[in-house]
């Protein structure tokens, strides 16, 4: 947790208290249910949240923007984003039931009013969203294609609607049919940690 304080100091008590909840609660689903890989549930907020704080390094978010998380898994990196953005709303979704499950029981526990979850394919959703966030789902031209439609023509915000990806490793290959609008930054820009050494947001407007 001293992680996420360093890089975000300025969270309220209530940020501060759901953010401090989420280690005990990842820790017991994650013995019913492997949401997060047993060797890494130690480097919870390192690997997992602070990871997904990348993304709100990167833009600030107006109130009431709509954040469509696809492929959530255990609700990385919505969950997250949706504590340090209580005034945006989230939709989470995953196509397995079980991970879900996970994301609506953590939400629940810590009073995330601004996050729901669905069980749902990609292909599935038919909603609208200013942006479309992902970790590592799937290469970049393929998750282009499934959330074009879910991307929303109306503007609110200082940067274009689109899609922000976390990625790590070699990103040329999958970022090259985009070369002329795709922005890639390394996220140890922001943060010193040697684990984010090779890790990226991908940005992408549509």
């Amino acid at each position: 947790m001293n992680t996420i304080l360093k890089y975000f100091p300025d969270l309220t008590p209530r940020q501060r208290s759901q953010m401090e909840a989420l280690y005990a609660l990842y820790s017991d689903w994650n013995q019913k249910i492997n949401v997060i890989s047993r060797k890494d549930i130690e480097h919870l907020y390192e690997h997992h949240v602070l990871h997904s704080l990348a993304i709100a390094r990167f833009v600030r978010w107006k109130p009431g923007t709509e954040i469509l998380d696809f492929g959530t898994g255990g609700g990385f990196p919505g969950i997250p984003l949706a504590i340090l953005n209580p005034d945006c709303h989230f939709h989470l979704i995953d196509g397995t039931g079980k991970k879900i499950r996970v994301v609506n029981e953590v939400a629940q526990a810590i009073g995330l009013e601004n996050v729901r979850a669905s069980h749902l394919r990609g292909e599935e959703e038919k909603g609208r969203y200013d942006f479309v966030v992902s970790r590592a789902v799937m290469p970049l031209p393929d998750l282009v294609r499934i959330i074009r439609k879910n991307i929303s023509k109306t503007q609110r915000n200082a940067i274009a609607n689109g899609v922000i990806c976390l990625k790590g490793g070699d990103v040329a290959a999958e970022t090259h049919p985009f070369r002329q609008s795709v922005e890639v930054v390394d996220i140890n820009e922001w943060f010193d940690e040697e684990w984010f050494n090779e890790k990226h947001i991908i940005y992408l407007p549509l």
